[in-house]
């Protein structure tokens, strides 16, 4: 039952953690290259 009390107190963390992580690659990939990231279809 420790080991299910740790996981839920950190998993929650690491969930946020990897979300900061793709929102700040997305970022820098967006700012080196804008047209890239939303390109129309066509």
């Amino acid at each position: 039952m420790e080991g299910l009390t740790k996981f839920l107190s950190t998993a929650p963390v690491m969930i946020m953690a990897l979300l900061t992580f793709t929102a700040g690659i997305l970022i820098e990939f967006n700012r080196f290259f804008p047209d890239l990231l939303f390109h129309p279809m066509g």
